[in-house]
C-alpha cells in the first residue's frame, strides 16, 4: 500500500473519530448507541494506530534505503503493545 493511500486511510479514520466523538456527546442518554459508539470508537483508535506504524515503517525503509513495499501491517495486538 502506497504511503498516499495510507495516508487517506488516516483521514478518513479521524474523520469518523470525530464524527463519532460527536454522535457520543448526543447518544448521552441511549445506552446502547452509547456502547455502540463507543465500540466503534476503540476499533477506529486501533485501526488508527495499525495505520499509523505502517506509514513509519514505509519512511523508515525508505531512509534505509531499503524497499517501503515490504513494510507490513502489524496485528493490532503489537501495535497496542507498543511502549510510547
Amino acid at each position: 500500500m502506497a504511503d498516499e493511500k495510507i495516508l487517506d486511510r488516516i483521514e478518513a479514520l479521524v474523520q469518523e473519530e470525530h464524527e463519532l466523538l460527536h454522535r457520543e456527546e448526543s447518544d448521552a442518554t441511549d445506552t446502547d448507541a452509547l456502547a455502540g459508539d463507543r465500540r466503534r470508537l476503540d476499533q477506529v483508535s486501533v485501526e488508527l494506530d495499525r495505520c499509523w506504524d505502517r506509514l513509519r515503517q514505509r519512511r523508515a525503509r525508505r531512509s534505509a534505503g531499503q524497499d517501503p513495499d515490504d513494510a507490513r501491517a502489524r496485528d493490532a495486538g503489537t501495535v497496542e503493545n507498543y511502549r510510547q
